[in-house]
């Protein structure tokens, strides 16, 4: 198989000037496998056709779907503009889906079907003749992992893969990247068998969030957090990502992988790396990853697995005032599975500003609501002139940084009561992303395609980080299964029992959301 040696070019069309997006991609196309999923036709096709409505991509576009369905050229426009009209964040203009639709193609075909490859192969040589694509293709690969190497191999075999006179060949993956280290080494042997490591853009969706990114902005641009950003201040930190919903349908998917590797694996760690990094000396990828990097490599497990994390299930229930399934009741689901829909764990980050102060992480389904959180809380003022009458309802200060849903920054302090008497409460201060701006937030996957488009590699982790990320879950969820069935929790609470003893054996409480 030949692998992609062309040098990445830099995109002609960067202008530091244009505050888009911010830039517009160069000529260029997509492949795009698995184009009839969920994940296409809510989220990617929709993606694609707003960066078009805002001028983000070039109006020679190509788009390709790849798939079983015996589909015209026609029919496939047919099925994106639906797709469109149902769930693009912009309003439907005809004008620009019409310049859309002359880049549309489909392609028939299964992942063993070499004569669909040999097609596809013409397709995208058709591209680049009758709409100027110049050369330049991205393969998104929105498929099960194990279907991975066959279509690597078919890519490769095609000749696909191989850029030429000075154009580029991506590929993109969507998590999850493995179940655990050992497969996410032999997922990236596959991959990097064909295309360049460098080549190779793994999505995780949470990175290509406005809030994400704001924790950057809001540490490293602002003078009046970073002195207070460490074990000197800090208590501890608590990161949530909570749903209010069951699993719906993805019990193929869902069960024997469990809430740890769906999202703590990727999702969590990541805002733990970027809350808890050091500021990198450019925004570059390099930078930025190294940064991260050092993070995980310097996170330790508690000593005692069964003390320091949770693990549970949700049972039947009332949520909302409506009857709600159990987890072992769902459809699809094993009535002996002991795959948790809810996980805890204490990690700390063994550095000089993190030394002694908990990250305590959590994440579940069938929680009280829906959100996404990261809150830094500070220790409490060594010394109050207070009579502790005065500061009865005086907890510690807070910054909260709003992932979804209400994106925005809260902080937490004490204020004194109007009144004739000293009296200290806590008050909160809050900033929102849809009062503080005109402008509306681009969806995470707009961002993310377009920074592949770019060839812009910041919000992309990297192999390593799969990697260290991976060594850190394995020896909970190892332990787990050996030592650890999940325990029950009601819907719409905030998870098991053993959640809260967890955070009360170190004299703390998990915040309410």
């Amino acid at each position: 198989m030949i692998v992609n040696t062309t040098p990445t070019p830099r995109n002609p069309l960067r202008d530091p000037r244009d505050r888009r997006l911010p830039l517009i991609a160069g000529p260029s196309s997509m492949v795009m496998f698995g184009v009839t999923g969920d994940l296409a036709r809510k989220k990617l096709l929709p993606a694609i056709y707003d960066l078009a409505h805002r001028g983000l991509l070039p109006p020679s576009f190509g788009l390709v779907g790849y798939g079983r369905r015996d589909w015209s050229h026609d029919d496939f426009a047919d099925y994106v503009r639906t797709s469109v009209t149902e769930h693009a964040r912009t309003e439907f203009d005809e004008s620009t889906f019409e310049q859309l639709r002359g880049g549309l193609r489909f392609v028939t075909g299964t992942f063993d079907d070499t004569a669909a490859f040999q097609k596809l192969t013409e397709v995208v040589e058709e591209l680049d003749r009758t709409r100027g694509t110049g050369g330049n293709h991205a393969f998104y690969l929105s498929i099960p992992p194990d279907a991975f190497p066959q279509v690597c191999s078919q890519l490769a075999n095609s000749g696909l893969n191989t850029p030429r006179d000075g154009s580029w060949r991506r590929v993109v993956i969507e998590k999850p990247f493995g179940h655990d280290l050992a497969s996410a080494k032999e997922l990236n042997d596959v991959v990097e068998k064909v295309f360049r490591p460098e080549d190779v853009f793994r999505i995780d969706h949470y990175l290509g969030k406005e809030t994400v990114q704001n924790i950057l902005a809001f540490r490293f641009a602002n003078q009046m957090f970073e002195p207070i950003w460490n074990a000197n201040y800090v208590d501890h930190v608590q990161i949530t990502m909570a749903e209010d919903i069951g699993i719906g349908s993805r019990a193929g998917y869902y069960d024997g992988i469990g809430t740890a590797r769906d999202v703590i694996q990727n999702h969590l760690l990541q805002l733990l790396a970027l809350t808890a990094m050091e500021e990198p000396i450019s925004f570059d990828a390099k930078e930025l990853r190294t940064e991260k990097e050092k993070v995980l490599e310097a996170i330790s497990l508690p000593e005692d697995l069964s003390l320091h994390t949770a693990r549970g299930q949700y049972v039947a229930g009332l949520q909302g005032g409506e009857e709600v399934k159990g987890y072992l009741e769902e459809d699809g689901i094993p009535a002996d599975s002991t795959t948790e829909t809810f996980a805890a764990m204490r990690l700390d980050v063994n550095t000089r500003r993190w030394a002694g102060v908990p990250f305590y992480l959590r994440a579940g389904k069938r929680l009280g609501r829906r959100v996404t959180e990261i809150a830094v809380v500070f220790k409490s003022a060594p010394f109050l002139p207070f009579s502790s009458t005065d500061t009865a309802d005086l907890g510690q200060n807070a910054i909260v940084i709003r992932v979804q849903p209400d994106e925005g920054v809260t902080m937490r302090f004490g204020s004194k009561v109007p009144g004739t008497q000293m009296e200290v409460r806590d008050v909160n201060m809050d900033f929102q992303y849809g009062s503080s701006f005109t402008e509306e937030s681009p969806e995470a996957y707009e961002r993310l395609i377009l920074d592949m488009l770019l060839g812009d590699p910041p919000l992309f982790p990297r192999q390593r980080e799969v990697e260290l990320s991976w060594e850190i879950l394995d020896p909970i969820t190892d332990y787990w299964a050996k030592n650890l069935p999940p325990a029950p929790y009601r819907p719409g609470t905030w998870g098991p029992e053993t959640a809260n003893e967890m955070l009360t054996r170190d004299g703390r409480a998990w915040r309410r959301p």
